[in-house]
Formats: structure tokens, sequence, C-alpha cells
């Protein structure tokens, strides 16, 4: 690791690049808890693949030199699957109000180093830009106290997100579908929402 991490919004086709990188970081770090997910370099790089077709999406890259050690994804809700819609048009949100933080991925040797910070901010900058946005929103899997992969260290982001300015909004569930480490076949698996209200 060197001192020389740059922080970099990357949108459309110059992702390209970038993407067989992204691909294996990613399922890299959504194996550990609590993802656990055991991950297909093949769906990844279609996954994306998205984030290039798409002009208003945004990946958030830090990289330290020409290596790509973390990521950060986002794009307007209205652009995303219909199972994270459907929790929001049930509430009756409009869809255009709400921008979407999709995923954080950062190398285990680059963390504590305030760049999940970065990734909020340069995301929340992206909407901003964008213009139009009300609500800005993530998602995160919720998992039993006492799975048994949970290590016994492990903590929450729960204060961190906070800190942000989001707050968890239990009324806004949704499921997605992967296979965990160990697992012979895929199963749903509970997400929740945070929210943050734009001025």
């Amino acid at each position: 690791m060197t001192k020389d991490i740059r922080i970099e919004r990357w949108s459309g086709a110059a992702l390209e690049k970038f993407i067989p990188e992204l691909a294996r970081l990613r399922i890299e770090v959504f194996r550990d808890f609590p993802y656990l997910y055991d991950g297909d370099y093949e769906y990844e790089k279609k996954y994306l693949q998205t984030y290039v077709n798409n002009p208003e999406s945004v990946i958030v890259l830090a990289l330290d030199g020409d290596a790509v050690v973390g990521a950060s994804t986002a794009l307007p809700m209205k652009f995303e699957t219909d199972e994270l819609k459907r929790p929001f048009l049930e509430n009756g949100y409009d869809l255009d109000d709400v921008f979407y933080c999709s995923e954080s991925v950062l190398n285990k040797n680059y963390r504590g180093l305030g760049i999940g910070v970065r990734f909020f901010e340069q995301r929340e900058a992206h909407a901003e830009d964008l213009g139009g946005f009300k609500h800005i929103t993530f998602c995160c899997v919720e998992r039993p106290i006492d799975h048994p992969r949970r290590p016994a260290d492990y903590v929450p982001l729960d204060q961190f997100w906070n800190k942000r300015g989001y707050v968890k909004h239990p009324e806004l569930r949704t499921e997605y579908i992967w296979k965990d480490l160990d697992d012979a076949e895929e199963t749903p698996k509970p997400m929740t929402f945070w929210l943050k209200h734009e001025r």
C-alpha cells in the first residue's frame, strides 16, 4: 500500500477497462460476512456492465497507483431492478426522486483510512450534479445475530451510516437471491433500506 490513493468518479465507456478488476474485487469482498456471497465472475462482469451502459450512473474508484483497491456504485433508482423499486412504489415514493447507492467494496488493507466516507461523499455529489433527487438510499442484508458465520468481532456499520445522515427504514424491505458460501443452491435474503433526505 502507498499513500498515493486517489478517489475518482467514472462513468460510461471509460469504465470498460476496469470491469475485470472490479469483478474480482467484488467477489473477494462479498465473500465476507454479512454477504457470504459465493461469487460468479461472469455474472459480476455482466452486472457491472449496467453502470457502463447507463449515462446517469457512477462508479467511484479508489486507486493506488494504477491498481483498483476499492469501488462504489450508484445510479437513479428508476433504472434499478423490480426487487429494489417495489418497496418504494408500495410506500408511495416517486422513483424519480430517489437516488440509489448500490454497493461499496474495499480491499481489507485500505480500510480505516476514510475511503468509505469519500465513497458516500462522491456518490452524493454525483446525485447533486444530476439534480432533482429528494432521497438518497442504499440497502443492506439482514443476518440473524446467531448466524454461524458471524465473526465474534463483527461490528455492524449502523453507526457509520448514521453519521453520514442515513436512517434505517424497516418498512422499506425487499429480498435478493444469491448462493451463500457452502450452500448448494440460491436462497432469498432479506434486505433493509436506509434513507437520507435531501434538503
